[in-house]
């Protein structure tokens, strides 16, 4: 599966409006998790970023949380970050503007705050535009993919990308999902443990 592992400055160029990395002098990173809630991820996550007082931003599928509300509840009772990562995983490429932004708009009704990211990353300048001005919400994107998806990567590979490219402001992506339970339940306390040794520490973003 090819893709960038760190994201082009040509792909940040092309969406300038949207949040990439969060460029800081404070030691910080941000973990991000799509997808969720999952019933068995998104719980280990949860207990492995408590373990170690880590906050992150979990981009939740409306239609997950509105299946399982007390896990969504768990993520927001210990502090972390909930966005709208749409109602039904919707890719912005496939669709008229209209019928993605109704997507969005239906996941408010059970993913409140103001941060918003694409399924896939894939979304039109004038969906950003929409959902900036309409919507009022920031689109998160992000600086580096850990690749849990990646049904080729296996786990070191995984835990290797994420550790060898990692830099502080960097807005990594994981995903609390079926597909990449396996390689986050390796990859996140490795990660985490990588982060504390230099010194760094996980925050939500805001």
């Amino acid at each position: 599966m090819l893709y960038p592992v760190r994201t082009p400055w040509l792909i940040k160029m092309a969406y300038p409006s949207c949040v990439w990395d969060m460029p800081s002098d404070e030691g910080r990173v941000y973990l991000t998790f799509d997808d969720g809630p999952h019933e068995q991820a998104t719980p280990y996550v949860l207990d492995e970023l408590g373990k170690r007082q880590a906050k992150a931003t979990f981009f939740s599928i409306g239609n997950n949380v509105e299946r399982l509300p007390s896990l969504h509840q768990r993520v927001l009772d210990e502090g972390h970050a909930c966005g709208n990562h749409t109602w039904s995983h919707m890719n912005g490429w496939k669709v008229p503007d209209n019928a993605y932004l109704e997507d969005i708009q239906k996941a408010t009704t059970c993913i409140k705050g103001n941060l918003f990211r694409p399924p896939y990353g894939r979304i039109s300048t004038s969906q950003v535009r929409s959902i900036r001005r309409s919507l009022r919400m920031k689109v998160i994107m992000w600086s580096l993919l850990s690749g849990d998806f990646d049904i080729e990567l296996n786990e070191e590979k995984c835990l290797r990308q994420v550790i060898d490219r990692m830099r502080l402001g960097d807005i990594i992506v994981f995903h609390d999902s079926s597909k990449a339970e396996k390689k986050l339940k390796y990859v996140l306390p490795r990660v985490l443990d990588e982060i504390g040794q230099r010194g760094w520490s996980c925050d939500k973003l805001t």
